[in-house]
């Protein structure tokens, strides 16, 4: 027989998975430019050895602006005007 607990753990556990995939599609986006942003700029130290000091401030441009936040990046530091290790 099923009880009112297991009824309201059930529909707990149903909550949190949704929220939990809300969470996830939400976050995405951002770990996917990161990840491509990150990309670039080890490729542009390996390749072309540019330098850039990996800061906080430089992996949030990076990780909101994917490609185009890379590479804003990669030129403050390549002009001297930020990032610059």
């Amino acid at each position: 027989m099923v009880t009112g607990l297991e009824i309201l753990l059930l529909v707990l556990v149903l909550v949190a998975v949704l929220g939990a995939t809300t969470i996830i599609q939400t976050v995405r986006p951002f770990i996917v430019n990161a990840v491509v942003g990150l990309l670039v700029l080890f490729l542009a130290q390996a390749v072309f050895g540019v330098s850039v000091a990996i800061t906080p401030i430089a992996l949030l441009i990076v990780a909101i602006g994917g490609l185009p936040g890379s590479l804003l990046v990669l030129l403050l530091s390549l002009f001297g005007v930020a990032f610059v290790p």
